[in-house]
């Protein structure tokens, strides 16, 4: 994720000051001399930093510290607060038109993802808010990208408007939103040409399709990974625009998160959505609290569990709740909650919204092999039903097949098995704990 190196300096600069009984001002101008060296570091912008170092300074040796009972806590909500309103206070949700169809124009860069970023957004306007979107195919100077666009569209089964690169954008835009009417659309998502550098050309063109379209609004896209360059883009393409929302794109990659903090105090333009990975589902509305927990350390507990929720079946959960107390899981079971876990995203990045997760030794450098995810799948579906459902049959000539048919060493077989073995055992301790503090004092875990 990104902030990683900005996450571990604040997150250390914050433990110093965590437990403390009184927080002098000379303890607050040493964390806010490390904090200003950390933002530096993570490339924010220099005016965005000083605004930020004053806004915690002048709180931190406020009355609401020094005359709380838990001063060195108090001090960590202040850094809280302030760093989730640099990003914008609020989460910032996507305009509905009053007069279907809203339309979206997205613009950016050549080379930020504003095409792949077009069908990311579509998608989740249809999967989570049950819209019809319809794309636009309106950058007709770049090779290929009208065709990338309809590979999306056919990719995720999403109507794709094109007129080919002969007809003005303008021409196109225009006859896409009567087309959208005409077949009952409540969202047109422009994708608009970009330039390796902001033009006057360019936004010329951009504006026509404005004038032209009158968008609900206009989302530029920006690679995350450009830093300082990702700050100075959305500032220039703001003051001829006036766009209406950023989507960060790449933010999942090796990015020290300078963008993201910088972006909103200077365009005053929130941060809508932001790309966490290459998968068409990789796209998240951005919620400034939520990252802001992530980067103290605090974890991300609302978006895991809006994560598992779209990825669990109830049905399904309900069936394992019931498994797990009678610790009856079986390898069938065991298969179909890796392939929820693999909907919900990536493992690692998954434990690392956990509260606390910062604390685990070689967290951050915790790279989950999702080959080895792979090799426990082929594993299990080289069995039998009969050894799904009782693996105590698995003897030496079963263990030996099932190797060879999954690809496999029998050491890896006899690895799982035992795991599976061990996670039966501790399932099965654990339902006798909860029976038994039910009779003593009501005890409950968490999960049943």
């Amino acid at each position: 994720m990104a902030f990683e190196g900005l996450a571990d300096r604040l997150q250390e600069t914050m433990q110093k000051i965590r437990g403390k009984g009184k927080v002098s001002e000379a303890d607050v101008k040493a964390m806010t001399r490390e904090i200003r060296l950390a933002l530096l570091a993570a490339d924010v912008n220099l005016k965005v930093v000083k605004q930020f170092v004053q806004k915690v300074s002048e709180r931190a040796v406020g009355q609401e510290v020094m005359k709380s009972l838990t001063p060195g806590q108090q001090v960590i909500k202040v850094v809280k607060e302030e760093l989730t309103e640099i990003m914008g206070g609020e989460q910032s949700k996507i305009a509905v038109s009053n007069r279907p169809p809203t339309v979206i124009m997205m613009v950016g860069l050549q080379g930020a993802g504003k095409t792949t970023t077009t069908g990311k957004l579509a998608n989740l306007l249809r999967k989570k808010q049950n819209r019809n979107p319809l794309l636009v195919a309106a950058d007709i100077y770049r090779p290929a990208a009208i065709k990338q666009l309809e590979t999306l569209g056919k990719q995720l089964s999403l109507p794709v408007f094109s007129m080919g690169d002969q007809i003005s954008p303008v021409e196109i835009a225009k006859k896409a939103i009567e087309k959208a009417k005409e077949e009952h659309h409540d969202y047109v998502l422009i994708d608009t040409a970009g330039r390796l550098h902001i033009d006057g050309e360019l936004m010329e063109e951009l504006k026509n399709i404005k004038e032209a379209t009158k968008p609900d609004e206009i989302f530029l896209v920006v690679d995350a990974m450009t830093g300082q360059d990702a700050v100075n883009v959305a500032e220039s393409f703001n003051d001829q625009l006036e766009v209406t929302g950023v989507v960060l794109t790449k933010l999942d990659g090796d990015t020290r998160g300078g963008a993201a903090l910088s972006i909103r105090t200077v365009t005053e333009k929130p941060i809508k959505f932001v790309g966490m990975g290459e998968k068409m589902d990789a796209l998240e509305p951005f919620h400034p609290e939520r990252m802001a927990s992530r980067i103290l350390g605090m974890g991300d507990m609302l978006s895991l569990i809006e994560k598992a929720e779209a990825s669990v079946d109830e049905e399904k959960a309900k069936e394992l709740e019931q498994k797990l107390r009678t610790a009856s899981l079986d390898f069938d079971d065991f298969l179909e909650q890796l392939e929820q876990m693999k909907n919900m995203g990536p493992l690692d990045e998954l434990l690392k919204m956990m509260p606390g997760a910062n604390k685990i030794k070689g967290m951050n450098n915790l790279q989950v092999d999702d080959k080895q995810i792979g090799r426990v799948e082929a594993i299990i579906r080289s069995m039998t039903t009969a050894e799904k459902q009782h693996p105590d049959i698995i003897n030496s000539g079963r263990r030996r097949r099932i190797a060879k048919g999954s690809g496999t060493t029998i050491q890896e077989v006899n690895r799982l098995l035992k795991q599976f073995e061990e996670m039966k055992k501790m399932m099965k301790q654990m339902s006798g704990m909860q029976q038994k503090g039910k009779k003593k004092r009501g005890f409950k875990l968490p999960f049943m």
